[in-house]
């Protein structure tokens, strides 16, 4: 099975579990880890750049990798997704949980 199949169904089932648990606009929490990279944590903060987002990093115990945070207001699943996307295409190596 290609990777880019299992994306589209991951995101196809993340989307009705959005629509299904949440009322639209909604809040919304993203979580992202990548090895410490001020220039990496720079391009997803600007993703989020004037959305009014709550950004919070948090650096390993080691300082090797970093946790970002964003907590946005969004007005469907379909932005939360295209968010996703956005910063899987502009940032290699990052994850996302």
């Amino acid at each position: 099975m290609s990777t880019h199949k299992t994306q589209e169904e991951f995101y196809d089932k993340l989307r009705s579990q959005l629509y299904e648990t949440s009322s639209w606009p909604s809040e919304y929490l993203y979580k992202f880890i990548i090895k410490t990279d001020g220039d990496k944590i720079g391009i997803i903060e600007s993703i989020f750049n004037n959305m009014g987002a709550v950004i919070k990093t948090n650096p390993s115990k080691n300082g090797n990798y970093t946790s970002v945070s964003i907590n946005v207001q969004l007005p469907t699943p379909e932005v939360v997704i295209e968010k996703y996307k956005e910063v899987a295409s502009k940032v290699d190596g990052v994850i996302t949980l």
